[in-house]
């Protein structure tokens, strides 16, 4: 189809659908806070009438007792491939509103983004297969399966079984997963790979019982230094992770300038990065380790106490082409290790997510990145590694092992998905919407 005709089609539809993305970002739709699975719900339904009001055959769904999801279908007409479009409807708290410089669940414009809890991540992705099915309309030549999931944002625990109970029904030739985001600002991209995760909760005890600091100090470890010495084992003094027996391997040969690196992430002039080899390898595709989580006593009020145990959760990021259960048991081994003065270890897993490797070859990426290439004006996508996890991913493709899997999104790197002032860039998104319809109407060239 003609790219200036589809352009002018999806400037037709965009005001009604940013009007329907509104509309979305005004639901509370958390589905971490159980006081709002109301929210959720009628979040669901919402989604449900805009494709109903397509021609879809519609419904709501749920498995095990997970949140609402919708599925939402139009067949394929004889020959052609059916595309599964996906996003999630649930979203993040807002937390403390005072963060926001407009309040979090009013879609508020200002310059050139729209704010508000969702208005990226991942609400403008159900809005982006709205305005692509809009603006095809009667020319919508393929089968497109909707499926919108409602627990993203927890861990998408039903996932699994609800994947496999619709199996039937969410089978696809191709399957398009809206929840990433692109390069920059005028330069689109193809998520290929994301890392894993692997998050534990340990203990290190000293002592049955806390006892007088300066009675048994300089003979007996506390807790909080020998955890100390612990979490700093995990990195040499590169800061490379050195863990043994973790994967690493090489990442797309792009540039990420110092400046923009610098400005993206926060961190303050005087930092150094940590580890050593090129930026994308050690955001992408080499394992990294945080601490993200400490029970010990405050320090406002502590007393001269040996505290007889301390806690710390570590989030562990794992390479492409690692495994969680490898990746735990060379966790485990290592603390194991390094645990000095004879100090009792506890060791809990949290929850894992497996690393994602994509072959994003064949002709449904070849169309694709053509559609995205017209889309920004020429500029071609970059193939991306995502240094965070989305585990379900790994679900689509265990489940259809037959389908391509498309991975891409609405976000760039200053939409603070899961911060406050979330943003959706209206002219990036009006370029998505515009490779999505692109790719609809050109993969109806390909045979299922």
């Amino acid at each position: 189809m003609d790219l200036e005709d589809l352009r002018q089609r999806v400037q037709a539809v965009l005001p009604g659908v940013r009007a329907n993305l509104e509309e979305l970002v005004r639901i509370e739709s958390v589905s971490a806070d159980p006081a709002r699975a109301g929210e959720v719900r009628r979040s669901a339904e919402a989604v449900r009438d805009l494709f109903a009001a397509e021609g879809f055959a519609v419904r709501i769904t749920s498995a095990d007792g997970g949140a609402p999801a919708v599925i939402a279908h139009k067949p394929a007409p004889a020959g052609a491939p059916t595309i599964l479009l996906y996003a999630h409807h649930d979203v993040q708290p807002e937390n403390d509103h005072a963060d926001w410089d407009s309040p979090p669940f009013e879609p508020t414009e200002r310059g050139e983004r729209l704010y508000g809890r969702g208005a990226a991540d991942d609400k403008a992705g159900i809005a982006a297969h709205l305005a692509a099915i809009r603006a095809l309309g009667d020319d919508l030549a393929i089968g497109v399966t909707m499926f919108v999931e409602g627990e993203e944002e927890i861990g998408s625990d039903s996932l699994e079984a609800l994947l496999q109970q619709e199996a039937g029904e969410l089978s696809a030739d191709v399957i398009v997963i809206a929840d990433s985001g692109n390069w920059d600002i005028g330069v689109p991209a193809l998520t290929t790979s994301l890392r894993g995760l692997v998050r534990v909760d340990i203990e290190v005890r000293t002592l049955g019982h806390a006892v007088h600091s300066g009675m048994w100090g300089g003979l007996v470890p506390d807790s909080l230094m020998t955890l100390a010495r612990v979490i700093a084992s995990l990195h040499d003094d590169e800061g490379n992770v050195a863990v043994a027996g973790l994967h690493e391997g090489p990442a797309a040969d792009v540039e990420y300038p110092e400046q923009r690196l610098r400005a993206e992430s926060g961190a303050l002039p005087s930092i150094r990065w940590i580890g050593s080899g090129p930026i994308v390898e050690r955001m992408w595709t080499k394992p990294a380790i945080s601490i993200t989580g400490l029970d010990a006593p405050q320090v406002f009020g502590a007393s001269n106490t040996l505290v007889p145990a301390a806690r710390a959760r570590i989030s562990m990021r794992i390479a492409p082409g690692d495994n969680t259960t490898n990746a735990t048991e060379c966790l485990r081994k290592h603390l194991e290790a390094n645990l000095p003065w004879g100090a009792e270890l506890g060791f809990t897993v949290v929850d894992t997510g497996e690393a994602i490797a994509i072959d994003a070859t064949g002709p449904a990426y070849d169309v694709a990145r053509d559609a995205f290439t017209q889309a920004w004006d020429g500029v071609a996508p970059v193939d991306m590694g995502v240094g965070g996890s989305i585990p379900f991913i790994e679900l689509f493709l265990r489940t259809f092992p037959g389908a391509s899997v498309l991975v891409t999104g609405v976000e760039d790197p200053d939409t603070r998905a899961h911060g406050a002032n979330e943003g959706l860039h209206l002219k990036e998104f009006e370029r998505v919407c515009l490779a999505e319809t692109l790719l609809l109407a050109n993969l109806a060239t390909l045979r299922p």
